[in-house]
């Protein structure tokens, strides 16, 4: 990483900017590419601030702490900055495996929310919300994988008309299939 330390109100250090430049060396392994810090380190009366610009490929996080010391200043700061860079990382991963943050395989169909306690003054249906994750697929192709899941429903998009389709286990042992009227 390349690293640029200036000093504002303050005598320049190279014990600060060994100290600055080896703790974000530990930055490079979260980092993709090649990235640029710019670390600006300053006085104001007895306020101590550290300031750390960091920007790279698709990257440009800026944190800044205040302290009545420069070490524990660039400590917090280079916290900070971590969570940052931690954040952007997974909102990239989040977006290049469509919204979701996991892999296809890793993640089950169907994910039970915990269902929430009905007010005991109006004693209602329990609701139990579902998260699905369709695909688009045929109808014989569904059918097909309705009878490898124990589910007695699965969701999916009709690649044929692109709308949601839900196929279900009947009573009889039969497959139903509900598709949306155009």
């Amino acid at each position: 990483m390349q690293t640029t330390v200036t000093f504002k109100n303050l005598d320049p250090s190279d014990h600060l900017k060994s100290y600055v430049s080896t703790k974000l060396d530990r930055f490079d392994k979260l980092l993709d590419n090649p990235a640029e810090a710019h670390v600006v380190l300053s006085v104001e009366k007895i306020r101590h601030i550290a300031e750390i610009r960091l920007k790279g490929d698709r990257l440009n996080i800026v944190c800044r702490e205040k302290s009545s010391d420069m070490y524990s200043s660039i400590d917090l700061a280079l916290d900070k900055l971590e969570k940052q860079l931690k954040k952007q990382k997974a909102k990239i991963k989040d977006r290049r495996h469509g919204g979701r943050g996991e892999d296809k395989d890793s993640r089950p169909a169907a994910e039970p929310v915990p269902e929430e306690p009905a007010p005991e003054d109006n004693p209602g249906p329990r609701m139990i919300v579902q998260n699905i994750e369709y695909k688009p697929m045929d109808v014989d192709e569904a059918a097909m994988q309705m009878e490898l899941i124990s589910d007695s429903f699965l969701v999916f998009r009709n690649a044929r008309t692109n709308q949601i389709n839900v196929l279900y286990r009947r009573n009889d042992g039969d497959l139903g299939l509900i598709q949306p009227v155009a």
